[in-house]
């Protein structure tokens, strides 16, 4: 078995983060457990200042989503 170096946090559970506490806590376990396993997280759907500040809280590593930036074509950034 191959080591994981990355584990991308579904936008589904990363989009209500700030309203929805079963959400919250989801996200939290999936950071605790990665970052005792020495493995990076990736949050999609981080649409909003609120998300990025939350996620950021919890020490997730990378965001994606239009709260960052909007999307590019491969090799035209």
């Amino acid at each position: 078995m191959g080591s994981i170096d990355y584990l991308k946090i579904d936008g589904s559970f990363i989009r209500n983060i700030v309203e929805n506490p079963v959400d919250n806590a989801i996200v939290t376990a999936i950071t605790r457990i990665s970052s005792v396993m020495g493995i990076q997280t990736i949050a999609e759907f981080v649409e909003n200042d609120a998300i990025l500040e939350r996620i950021t809280a919890l020490g997730i590593d990378y965001a994606q989503g239009y709260g960052i930036a909007v999307p590019h074509p491969l090799g035209k950034i």
